[in-house]
């Protein structure tokens, strides 16, 4: 439930909200607003709660929060969050453009792209240690050492890293040295995951499952949000349908709808969305002039050499010219890139 709080309501009467909501057996969550506060009553919802919540002094009205995703929901914050580490923001009027390799593949490689990415305007450099991949014979990432050679990567260009973390006890250790922790779609709805990520503190990048429902997609960033750890972005990198033209069919429909039902950030991964590097610049484009809040690229000096993912990715040159034209259409929906 949401207790709204009126505009005369002080310091006191907000903690004596909280202290009822405790007492009622739920989890208490204070938000300011610029115009007003509220106070989040998470838990189980049961009769009762209304009559002991509204006649407090302070309290304008009590809501039920109707979405299943409470901490996300918009009913809750209607402000949106905005995500910022080490110079990244993603959720503000800057439209945040995360770039790099599908794999780290040695130093020298992945230092020579995060320069030269941070030359042609990218807000931060992502780079795989850790690939989960369906064959259990493909590359599977250099590890801790991939993880130290993204961290000189950032110390040579100051980009923040976002990389993917695949289990809950590699959590501590990818923590140490990135910035975001990516969870990837095939481990959206590893529960115990979430909510170590939830945990660490350290933001969350989550991917939307292959085949996973908007409601099943918001409920599993509530595992991540309901550990204490407001810092989550929402990725659409496009999902499984009949179709066989592309690697996945990328459903642009839920930035905006995102957009409607949650104040999370919300950005868009056209190379895994398409899985063809011709069309990630359409994608990229119309992904912006939908709303993202940035785009996740997939790019390599030499894509034919990549280690993984050489069909979906674009070279710097691509990038640049991506670039160029998102700024354009990022000016004409009112953002900045």
């Amino acid at each position: 439930m949401i207790v709204v709080m009126n505009s005369e309501a002080g310091d006191e009467a907000i903690e004596r909200v909280v202290a009822q909501v405790k007492e009622l057996g739920l989890s208490p969550q204070v938000i300011r607003g610029t115009h007003q506060t509220v106070v989040a009553a998470i838990g189980e919802e049961r009769p009762g709660l209304l009559e002991a919540l509204e006649p407090m002094t302070g309290v304008e009205k009590v809501l039920p929060i109707m979405d299943p995703y409470k901490r996300a929901s918009r009913e809750l914050r209607a402000e949106p969050t905005i995500v910022k580490t080490r110079g990244l923001e993603i959720g503000g009027k800057s439209i945040a453009m995360i770039a790099g390799p599908c794999s780290v593949e040695n130093l020298e490689q992945i230092v020579s792209i995060a320069i030269r990415l941070k030359a042609l305007g990218a807000s931060a450099l992502r780079g795989g240690a850790f690939k989960p991949r369906t064959s259990p014979y493909s590359f599977q990432g250099h590890k801790l050492e991939g993880l130290k050679m993204l961290a000189a990567a950032r110390d040579a260009t100051g980009l923040a890293i976002v990389t993917e973390v695949m289990a809950p006890e590699h959590v501590p250790m990818v923590a140490e040295y990135a910035d975001v922790l990516q969870i990837g779609a095939r481990n959206m709805q590893n529960y115990q995951l979430l909510q170590a990520v939830g945990e660490s503190g350290k933001p969350a990048l989550l991917k939307r499952g292959m085949s996973s429902t908007m409601d099943e997609f918001l409920l599993a960033a509530e595992y991540i949000l309901d550990r204490g750890n407001p810092n989550v972005i929402l990725c659409e990198r496009g999902i499984r349908t009949f179709e066989d033209h592309t690697r996945f069919t990328l459903p642009l429909t839920t930035v905006p709808y995102l957009k409607q039902k949650t104040h999370l950030p919300v950005i868009v991964d056209p190379s895994h969305g398409t899985g063809k590097a011709s069309l990630v610049a359409a994608m990229s484009k119309a992904s912006i002039a939908a709303g993202a809040d940035g785009l996740i690229l997939e790019v390599h000096e030499d894509p034919k050499k990549a280690m993984s993912d050489g069909s979906q990715t674009i070279t710097p040159a691509a990038f640049e010219q991506i670039m160029t034209d998102c700024r354009r259409i990022a000016e004409a929906v009112d953002r900045a890139l």
